[in-house]
């Protein structure tokens, strides 16, 4: 290499397998020789084989834990039963007792909030309320755990350790520190015991959750089973922070891959990495949801929306591997436009099948395909296997022409809610995690327009998007759709269908006037609820 070359070579040299910032606090040189993830494939291997143990329901309730939860369950229920009867007062009173029991119900309760569009509105709406309110362990418990991971005292890791943590969360929280070698980081700790707490939890809710179906009105196509065995599936992960440090690897790769790198990783430590204690390089920006911080740094909002929605999709349709919980809490807007994603307990996986079945329901769904989208949410496991799509097509009504929500009466719109449920849940309809992971992602950054950009036209940014994927992305689309893409091609009308708009009428449609018809359809809704 000459000189001239040297002089030009990026100061990290990671950059070229992984989509970190370009001057890193250390090297991370080739993923496969970081000590911490030797094993790290029998470790996962372990962790998923768990989830069915611990949901499975045995015949006599863990004895230590089931009098505390039922007590506060039952008092929650049995106080709604008898004082009041609204799906708010419900769910502020699950809200409550789950506050009371702890870290596990606390991370289901924010699991819970930031699924809109799959949980009830009331759920959503009430369970918000846990996100920041976990008190954090002491800094006594943090330090022992440090010193049981590494062995050594605090003092030798790290030259300064804020004592008082940047966030507390139910499962561990984060503090900010500098390394003993200058480096400033944050370190992810887990608080003490909590592991022991989740699985002993989770084999309660498992047992708990079958006295539920049909009782309380909770989510009807997460009933209280299936919602168990989700939220297992998606926690269970979180207890090693290994695969947390492997899950931000393997994003940063896939994004260096698909050259997307509007989106940026922390590095985890090359060394600092423990079933319990994650350091990682710290990475400052605006908060995503401080819009008027952002736009005031002069920083394009449009295209924080397009990149993030293009990472995302990639991630899943051509990498198979995403961030499974973005919220503004886990994404931070740099000084130079990018946004740098933190958090990664929560990581969709998916095998080639699960791979390919999202790649068939997004690319449908922008032909209004309604056979592939429903045979795709079949493959998912949305649906029973030897499910008849065209039968689906048909009870649901999909195959008639759309219908201007905000035209119908309460009673009509509450009855034709109501009716889908109904069929759906007769179908044996199902929400697995990777679809759930899915959805409320898409939800969040549906909901990030109208923070970063409410006039943003939705149709015509649709439009471009889908242009730019389809031309990029043609080889591999072609290769894993085949016949599919061979007859595509994208029906913009059939996406305003979607919205519920009039494509002979609406030629436009921005998010602000997007937000003004959910208010009325909510409205509606609950006029006919009073009713």
């Amino acid at each position: 290499m000459t000189k001239g070359a040297q002089e030009s070579t990026p100061m990290s040299a990671d950059l070229a397998f992984g989509a970190y910032t370009d001057d890193g606090p250390w090297q991370l040189g080739a993923p496969e020789n970081l000590t911490w993830r030797r094993g790290l494939r029998a470790v996962r291997r372990r962790v998923d084989a768990q989830v069915p143990l611990l949901t499975r329901r045995r015949l006599f309730p863990p004895a230590r834990r089931i009098g505390s939860v039922t007590w506060q369950l039952g008092r929650a229920v049995i106080g709604w039963r008898f004082r009041e009867h609204t799906t708010a007062g419900l769910a502020r009173r699950l809200r409550e007792a789950a506050e009371a029991l702890g870290p596990t119900y606390i991370k289901l309760g924010q699991i819970i909030s930031s699924g809109e569009g799959i949980f009830p509105e009331d759920l959503v709406a009430e369970f918000r309320k846990c996100r920041d309110q976990v008190p954090p362990v002491s800094f006594e418990d943090v330090e022992r755990v440090i010193t049981e991971e590494f062995g050594c005292e605090l003092g030798e890791l790290f030259a300064e350790f804020e004592r008082t943590p940047i966030a507390a969360a139910s499962i561990a929280q984060v503090h900010a520190a500098t390394l003993a070698t200058g480096e400033e980081v944050v370190v992810k700790v887990q608080r003490p015991g909590v592991a022991t707490l989740v699985r002993r939890d989770l084999r309660v809710m498992a047992w708990i959750a079958p006295l539920l179906v049909g009782r309380i009105p909770i989510a009807a196509l997460a009933n209280p089973p299936a919602l168990v065995e989700l939220f297992a599936e998606t926690i269970v992960e979180e207890l090693d922070f290994r695969l947390e440090a492997e899950n931000m690897l393997d994003i940063a790769r896939d994004l260096a891959d698909l050259d997307e790198r509007g989106w940026v990783i922390p590095r985890p430590h090359p060394e600092l990495v423990t079933p319990r204690v994650l350091v990682m390089e710290r990475i400052h920006g605006y908060p995503f949801g401080d819009a008027e911080s952002i736009i005031d740094a002069g920083i394009d909002t449009r295209n924080i929306i397009r990149t993030g929605m293009i990472a995302f999709l990639e991630g899943c349709m051509l990498k198979g591997i995403f961030h499974g919980d973005l919220h503004s809490g886990n994404l931070l807007v740099m000084a130079d436009g990018r946004t740098a994603l933190l958090d990664f307990g929560i990581t969709g996986r998916l095998d080639t099948s699960h791979r390919l079945a999202f790649l068939q329901l997004v690319m449908s769904a922008t032909a209004n395909n309604l056979e592939g989208q429903i045979t795709a949410l079949r493959d998912l496991g949305a649906l029973p296997a030897d499910t008849d799509v065209a039968a689906v097509i048909s009870e649901l009504g999909l195959d008639q022409p759309a219908v201007d929500v905000t035209e119908m009466s309460p009673e009509a719109l509450t009855g034709e809610m109501q009716r889908v449920v109904k069929a759906l849940l007769g179908m044996g309809a199902r929400m697995p995690k990777d679809l759930m992971l899915f959805i409320k992602n898409m939800v969040f950054l549906d909901g990030a327009i109208a923070t970063l950009a409410p006039d943003l036209d939705l149709f015509a940014e649709l439009a471009e998007i889908t242009a730019a994927f389809t031309t990029r992305h043609s080889e591999q689309l072609n290769r894993d759709l085949g016949a599919i893409m061979s007859g595509w091609s994208m029906d913009l009308d059939g996406l305003k269908a979607g919205y519920g708009v009039d494509p002979t009428v609406t030629d436009s449609l921005t998010y602000r006037e997007l937000q003004d018809r959910r208010a009325l359809i909510r409205k509606r809704l609950a006029r006919s609820r009073k009713g």
